[in-house]
């Protein structure tokens, strides 16, 4: 068991190498539409990687989520299977958002044996993800 400063040292440690293995600028926040993100998670149980959906307006929350699942034969056939789709999905702090994500179970951050798998994961799925929103985010955009 770690203390909170050596798992904070090894999440920062775990970062590093990967932005060193995969040294490239990401979508994440940068996606154009407000509080629409993507986002990577890790723990000691599974890795996702995820799209947020959390507008403050429910009902713009819920057009962008529909948006994409209009679009899933194509996400799923083209760019990337095992997606969960959760259009109320409530955050710990009771907040009410949309989440699309892909996850891998059985890894775990504190075990550096596993960070490779864990970036090769994060990489491939961020990057499919991506694809298919540079490729779709003006239909995903035009919700009015």
């Amino acid at each position: 068991m770690y203390s909170k400063q050596e798992n904070q040292r090894l999440k920062q440690e775990f970062w590093t190498a990967f932005a060193q293995k995969y040294p490239r600028k990401w979508v994440l926040y940068d996606t154009k539409i407000k509080d629409f993100s993507f986002k990577f998670f890790v723990d000691n149980t599974k890795a996702q990687v995820m799209i947020d959906i959390e507008p403050r307006n429910e009902e713009k929350r819920i057009a962008y989520f529909e948006k994409i699942e209009a679009l899933k034969n194509i996400l799923e056939d083209e760019f990337i299977k095992d997606l969960v789709y959760h259009k109320n999905y409530t955050l710990e702090n009771g907040k009410t958002i949309s989440r699309i994500w892909v996850e891998k179970r059985g890894i775990t951050v504190s075990n550096r044996q596993y960070w490779d798998e864990i970036f090769d994961f994060f990489n491939e799925k961020m990057h499919a993800l991506e694809m298919f929103y540079l490729e779709y985010d003006e239909f995903i955009k035009d919700i009015e």
